[in-house]
């Protein structure tokens, strides 16, 4: 049995987030890194822990210390292009909080660290005051993805995609609570 203690990154975090999320888009996403998507990932503090109305999150396995999960939120709705015109402007940077990098170790999965790690964000995002909608998108077809988001929030929109992999990208709202 595992104990975990999830809590906002600090810089000595970032190596082993890093690690963490670049393993989940080479092998969960099959993308690997693409720098237009992917910049964060190579310079969380930027992203994450320099702008005051952003977090990244954290799950540390307490035996060793090391980082087997990770949860972001910052306040960039979804760009168009390239997404529908219509998403962008349901939510529009600044007044929302959207969720990015979650993402646990295939071997630390089904521990409900996912759930802890978003339930922290939203709590985040509550506090925070200024923003009236949380958004995420999920690939499809990554492990465990669709039974999480869709427990929590709904899908408002559903691009399939046909071919090798398939699956497509699925975006979510996700209610914040009271």
């Amino acid at each position: 049995m595992h104990d975990y203690c999830i809590r906002p990154a600090t810089p000595d975090d970032l190596d082993g987030a890093r690690v963490v999320m670049l393993d989940a888009v080479y092998r969960d996403f099959g993308t690997g890194y693409v720098p237009c998507w992917h910049r964060d990932i190579i310079d969380p503090a930027a992203a994450y822990l320099a702008p005051a109305r952003h977090a990244l999150l954290v799950a540390t396995d307490e035996r060793d210390g090391s980082v087997v999960a990770t949860a972001a939120l910052d306040s960039r709705g979804p760009a168009h292009p390239p997404n529908p015109r219509w998403l962008a402007e349901r939510f529009p940077s600044g007044e929302t909080a959207q969720l990015r990098r979650v993402y646990v170790r295939p071997e630390h999965r089904r521990r409900g660290l996912a759930r802890r790690l978003v339930a922290e964000l939203l709590e985040f995002a509550r506090v925070d005051g200024g923003y009236r909608s949380v958004y995420l998108h999920a690939y499809a077809s990554a492990p465990g993805a669709q039974e999480l988001w869709r427990s929590l929030g709904k899908v408002v929109c559903e691009e399939r995609q046909d071919g090798p992999g398939g699956g497509g990208i699925l975006h979510f709202e996700i209610p914040m609570g009271p």
